[in-house]
């Protein structure tokens, strides 16, 4: 299938969660994080749900990474140049919704991208050798090309992977893993 065939599909397959379902499935993503050899990284990019498109929720992870004392970034967008600031979560971090339901830090203390350890990566869909679909606009790749080469990338999903997406591009970036609630997935 191609980005925009799975878009329209995991979409609408994610509309039908009820809020107890997508709260349950979230928790067992949570649950299988814990299990991963990652804890000795620092810092953590985190995306924060949107629910209005019934995203995995990530309060839980937030909680983990909480609980361990790691560093937790989060990002503002810039939807002019499809670039993102990214900012140490703190007591402090005051969050404003963008145009796209997206909380965003308002501004706070910036990290740069080389210290970033481990990325949690939003996603509608992904195939069996990591690669993944998103919203389209091309953030998350743009992030991820300008990581180091270590850096953790790991995808959260409610659903196993398609065989294959057909329209991959050169500047696609894959996952190292792809969590769900059934499995950690490596690539």
């Amino acid at each position: 299938m191609t980005k925009l065939e799975l878009r329209k599909k995991y979409k609408s397959l994610r509309e039908s969660f009820s809020v107890n379902e997508i709260e349950e499935k979230s928790l067992a993503i949570a649950n299988h994080l814990i299990k991963m050899d990652l804890w000795s990284k620092t810092y953590f990019h985190l995306f924060l749900t949107i629910e209005e498109q019934k995203e995995v929720d990530t309060e839980f992870i937030l909680q983990v990474l909480a609980g361990k004392d790691k560093e937790i970034v989060v990002s503002k967008s810039d939807f002019a140049t499809f670039e993102m600031t990214h900012y140490l979560l703190t007591d402090n971090t005051k969050f404003k919704k963008n145009n796209y339901n997206i909380a965003e830090p308002i501004d706070g203390i910036e990290v740069p991208v080389s210290k970033i350890e481990v990325v949690f990566v939003p996603l509608l869909a992904y195939d069996e050798k990591g690669n993944r679909v998103g919203y389209g606009k091309g953030f998350y790749d743009k992030f991820l090309s300008k990581c180091n080469p270590e850096t953790i990338k790991i995808g959260f999903s409610f659903f196993e992977s398609e065989e294959t997406i057909e329209d991959i591009s050169v500047t696609d970036i894959k996952l190292d893993f792809c969590i769900t609630p059934n499995r950690i997935i490596s690539f």
